[in-house]
């Protein structure tokens, strides 16, 4: 199916051809169930959100999982993949042959045991709900059971230099106004990694950095755009569109531009190259 647009005085122009494949009946009452059940709790939601991932069951509306997800959802990449490896996590303490029956009830409890191994879940899950006195713990509560875990066993750290992780800045000052934010490790330590965005460096804990999966030539791309992005952020004095650009891109939940984006970027990058001569 080709999707169009008019650009005025009757020009139509072609923006992107994509194939869309039919759902049987059977796939699109799954695809409806699944929807029903992301509406609901968060670990019902992630079980869903990784049927519809891995089905392709959003394939007759959408060419991309992302897109979907924020058309229907309103959930950018980041938080639909928050879900599904809360999820599995979930599933992976009922596992667990001291399980107490205390399940997690907000994501915000099991994002910090997503980076660890599986036994290392469960034991820091266990430790949670007993210093939480057998109640659901708090998120802090788990992370400071993490922090203990890692003193204890050093878990190496989960992350490699020059990949390419969002902020998540929650409960950290020094971060605000950067969360969402992506960002380059150019540096690995202990429990923190050293990260470059496009207009500062900052020394980030792990709990408050979440991967973005990508490819090795993806992060290469990715640090392309931070060069092009930091050269302009250097000379300084910008125009206020110009700060909004830059803004919204260091926001990115893809490894690419769109084609209106790379215009933008563009522009920025000529206007300014010119007010140098």
């Amino acid at each position: 199916m080709a999707h169009i647009t008019d650009t005025g005085a009757g020009n139509v122009m072609p923006l992107q051809v994509i194939e869309m494949l039919e759902l049987n009946e059977e796939e699109q009452r799954d695809r409806q169930h699944y929807e029903r059940i992301v509406e609901r709790s968060f670990y019902e939601a992630g079980k869903a959100l990784k049927q519809l991932r891995d089905r392709k069951l959003y394939r007759n509306s959408h060419s991309t999982f992302e897109e979907y997800c924020r058309d229907r959802f309103g959930y950018n990449r980041s938080r639909s993949y928050q879900f599904i490896d809360a999820a599995i996590v979930v599933d992976n303490l009922q596992k667990c042959p001291q399980f107490v029956d205390i399940f997690p009830t907000a994501e915000s409890q099991v994002r910090p045991l997503v980076p660890l191994e599986p036994d290392l879940q469960q034991e820091a899950w266990l430790l949670s709900v007993e210093s939480a006195c057998g109640k659901v713990p708090t998120g802090k509560i788990v992370k400071d059971i993490i922090q203990r875990i890692r003193e204890r066993t050093r878990v190496p750290n989960p992350y490699r230099m020059q990949q390419v992780c969002q902020i998540v800045a929650k409960d950290n000052p020094e971060l605000r106004g950067k969360s969402g934010c992506w960002c380059i490790i150019t540096s690995i330590g202990d429990y923190s990694c050293t990260v470059e965005t496009w207009d500062a460096e900052y020394v980030v804990k792990l709990e408050h950095l979440k991967s973005f999966d990508y490819l090795e030539e993806e992060c290469a791309k990715m640090q392309q755009l931070c060069l092009r992005l930091k050269k302009l952020h250097s000379l300084g004095n910008l125009d206020t569109a110009a700060y909004w650009v830059l803004n919204g891109l260091s926001k990115l939940s893809t490894p690419y531009l769109t084609p209106l984006q790379e215009k933008l970027l563009g522009v920025l990058e000529q206007e300014y190259a010119i007010a140098l001569i």
